[in-house]
């Protein structure tokens, strides 16, 4: 079977979704790969590496995808890619399906057995796969310093012989995998971090890397998810949430945004009234931007200023730091197909919690439930 892993066409995408050794566990594992010629240039991977690891490289985008079995992507299709594919082939990428529903169609018209990685169930089991974490846990440390970078102030407490300067006080909203790596980046920095989840359980890891954890009371299990995720909160709870944030936010030099709720828009946690109680010079680093942002006026893909602010609503963070963020999503989705492929050949057992949860379509159907119900709408 062939394993093809073409270049990303998407704007500012320097991904790619093998390294050398990746390549090297799908050829132990009785798989041929092919390589598009330059798929590895922006994450500084040559195609000699790729060459040198066993794959072949094919300067062809359309005899790459007509060959191949198995298509490896960190983007879901764009422009025509899934035309190119044969019937009954493996496609697999970050593919947001209640999002992409256009591309989700194409799959399914051409029987393809489409995966998305952002539906690897969070398991023990899954740990090695879940792409979400290793790219989020990216993006929150770039968050950090691309805030500090904003910021018309020192992180740290400094004591000079022209005053004391205070540290920067942070505020990070979500403590998830992308949270809790701001709020560990920002202290190392010297900032004074402060952080705000609906779910109550996280509250020991904020504490644990020296950040304050903001709390609503609550006696019911508000905002808990399946699965590790937050879910929507009630009427009530966001009434006391956001007065809870609107006091903090105002001190806040760097707020940074992580709240998101899978297959569904961002909330919104800072409404406009709140960006106008903030300091000017105070910085907003909303990494939910690509599903609408937490704050009511960022603008996708743009830093702009909003009564004095500023609000940085850049896509695609993990994609700034290319090398790494190659080798950990390369390593997700090598472990994923290696999961289901045994001596070369791929195994579709939909009894699998992996294997069913993470599939949306499969021989001409959307088998993702929620991608269905997106579609209808």
């Amino acid at each position: 079977m062939i394993v093809a892993i073409p270049k990303e066409i998407l704007s500012g995408e320097n991904r790619v979704a093998a390294t050398p050794a990746t390549v090297k566990e799908f050829l132990k594992n009785g798989l041929t790969v092919q390589v598009e010629s330059g798929a590895g240039n922006h994450s500084y991977i040559s195609d000699q590496e790729y060459t040198d690891a066993g794959a072949t490289i094919v300067e062809d985008k359309t005899a790459l995808f007509g060959g191949a079995d198995i298509v490896l992507k960190v983007n879901h299709c764009v422009e025509g890619e899934a035309s190119l594919l044969k019937e009954g082939t493996i496609f697999t990428s970050l593919f947001q399906t209640t999002k992409e529903i256009d591309a989700v169609k194409a799959l399914a018209d051409k029987k393809i057995t489409g995966f998305s990685m952002h539906l690897i169930p969070r398991t023990t089991l899954a740990q090695k796969m879940d792409a979400l974490s290793s790219q989020s846990n990216i993006a929150g440390y770039k968050a950090v310093l691309t805030g500090a970078s904003h910021l018309g102030v020192y992180m740290p407490l400094l004591m000079t012989a022209a005053g004391t300067i205070p540290p920067a006080k942070v505020m990070i909203l979500g403590a998830g995998v992308a949270g809790l790596q701001a709020i560990a980046t920002a202290k190392r920095l010297g900032a004074q971090v402060s952080a705000f989840d609906v779910r109550p359980v996280v509250k020991e890891q904020v504490e644990s890397l020296g950040a304050k954890f903001i709390e609503v009371e609550s006696s019911s299990d508000d905002g808990v998810g399946e699965g590790g995720y937050a879910k929507e909160t009630s009427d009530d709870y966001k009434k006391r949430q956001a007065d809870l944030i609107k006091e903090h936010i105002a001190k806040s030099d760097m707020v940074i945004t992580t709240a998101l709720i899978p297959g569904r828009p961002a909330p919104i946690l800072i409404p406009k009234d709140m960006v106008e109680g903030m300091k000017p010079g105070s910085v907003i680093i909303d990494l939910a931007a690509e599903n609408g942002g937490n704050c009511e006026v960022t603008e996708q893909d743009k830093i702009i200023t909003a009564e004095g602010v500023i609000i940085d609503g850049t896509l695609n963070i993990p994609s700034s730091m290319p090398k790494h963020a190659t080798q950990l999503y390369a390593k997700n989705i090598a472990t994923f197909i290696n999961y289901m492929v045994k001596d070369g050949e791929v195994n579709l057992d939909m009894d699998d919690e992996i294997i069913s949860g993470s599939m949306f379509t499969h021989e001409g159907n959307i088998v993702h439930e929620p991608t269905q119900h997106a579609l209808n709408q």
